[in-house]
């Protein structure tokens, strides 16, 4: 008994050792292939793909111009060299739609997939709002920003905007956006709310048209809905989740993401925002609960995959400072393995918010410069291995090399530096 355990642990960590030296050959690899779903895991080829990422909304804008697009690729080099693997962006702007193309190569180049948000809820980027006062200036006759959801004028203009981005060819590449792997996901709206109707029912029917559609368009790529995860009023009790003041942002989780074109689904996370007065342990055990419970009922309810989409902690808060924040995201990171190794459903994370030097107009207190704050790259490439790492155990557990898994697994979480 004690000899087969110990072979066991060998085994592990053998494993988790050739994890970590083929991961950049891995990256190069697999990255002309796409993104499935089986069950509640995020499939790569014929291997599990759990992963860590970033947000960096910025990227479409910074690209448009010719004397600031070097940022993109050097956001990219360095999110690569930290073993980041996703990177959620908005491409949410017609007037700098061209350059579309050019952080889809650029991603590409660096081995990282994205996911690509077709609007934004809020005024920024050419948002939701911008997309009504279209439809007031061309003379229809609109009420207000929740005319999105069902005015025809409006969802034609949100589709045809849809149709042009999905159906577009990369003039760099030479890949059409449908058919390029390095896309992950298409998003809606970055975190959709609905004031008219409290209920979800709203924008549930909107979800619905328009998962539709993006799925008659491109049956290739992943769709999510680029929700915070509040719960609504479809499991009334669940509302207790909800931070105060949160329960009547007009979206159901649960409802929503039972969509079946809706393949996996996402919650954003701001305690300090959310919670805000409320000490930082008071805080990381909402995050906890919060987490946790998205995870069960993305397990138990919706069977699909779930992806913490953003979380991320502000230097605007009161007496914060770097070590605070990397003791945050270490903390998070640490809750997020201890659900996979019970059997847990968060397929991966996207911190916010990755950035470059010399972008403070683009800063909201969230911003992570890599290369000059050492420590937070430290908690984040720590991450990265980690989920590399379990994707290989995971796909040598289906192949039926069990033995050592989990003593390998909580050996690697147990003695990281990071």
């Amino acid at each position: 008994m004690f000899l087969s355990h110990r072979v066991g642990y060998v085994v592990g960590v053998l494993i988790t050792l050739l994890a970590l030296s083929h991961d950049c050959q891995a990256r190069v690899h697999s990255h002309g292939r796409f993104v499935r779903i089986k069950g509640t895991r995020f499939v790569l080829h014929r291997s599990y793909f759990v992963f860590n990422g970033f947000n960096s909304y910025w990227m479409m804008h910074v690209a448009a111009d010719p004397s600031e697009k070097y940022k993109v690729s050097k956001t990219f080099r360095e999110a690569a060299a930290a073993g980041l693997s996703v990177c959620r962006t908005y491409q949410c702007d017609e007037r700098v739609f061209q350059a579309l193309g050019f952080v889809i190569s650029k991603a590409r180049r660096h081995g990282i997939r994205l996911i690509l948000s077709f609007v934004n809820n809020y005024k920024d980027f050419g948002g939701r709002p911008q997309y009504v006062e279209w439809a007031r200036n061309a003379g229809v006759n609109v009420n207000g920003e929740d005319d999105f959801y069902t005015n025809p004028t409006v969802k034609k203009y949100y589709k045809n905007h849809v149709k042009k981005v999905i159906t577009r060819m990369n003039t760099i590449t030479r890949i059409a956006y449908k058919d390029d792997p390095t896309i992950m996901a298409w998003e809606l709206m970055n975190e959709p709310c609905c004031q008219a109707d409290y209920s979800g029912r709203m924008v549930n029917g909107w979800v619905q048209e328009m998962a539709s559609f993006v799925k008659s368009l491109d049956k290739k790529h992943l769709l999510e809905i680029g929700m915070e995860g509040f719960y609504g009023d479809s499991m009334p009790k669940k509302k207790f989740n909800n931070p105060a003041g949160y329960n009547q942002v007009g979206t159901d989780f649960i409802t929503n993401n039972l969509i079946k074109e809706i393949d996996f689904t996402t919650i954003h996370a701001y305690p300090d925002i959310w919670l805000s007065g409320q000490n930082d342990s008071a805080q990381m055990a909402f995050m906890k609960r919060w987490m946790h419970s998205h995870s069960i009922d993305s397990n138990k309810i919706l069977k699909k995959p779930l992806v913490l989409a953003e979380f991320g902690k502000s230097n605007k808060d009161s007496g914060h400072s770097l070590g605070e924040r990397d003791q945050y995201l270490r903390k998070v990171y640490e809750s997020m393995n201890k659900f996979e190794r019970t059997g847990g459903v968060i397929g991966g994370s996207l911190v916010w918010l990755l950035m470059a030097e010399g972008m403070d107009s683009y800063g909201d207190g969230y911003g992570i410069i890599l290369s000059q704050h050492a420590s937070t790259r430290g908690v984040i490439s720590g991450q990265s291995h980690k989920m590399t790492t379990l994707s290989r155990m995971l796909l040598r557990g289906k192949h039926g090399i069990k033995v050592g898994f989990l003593k390998a697994w909580r050996h690697l979480n147990s003695c990281s530096p990071f």
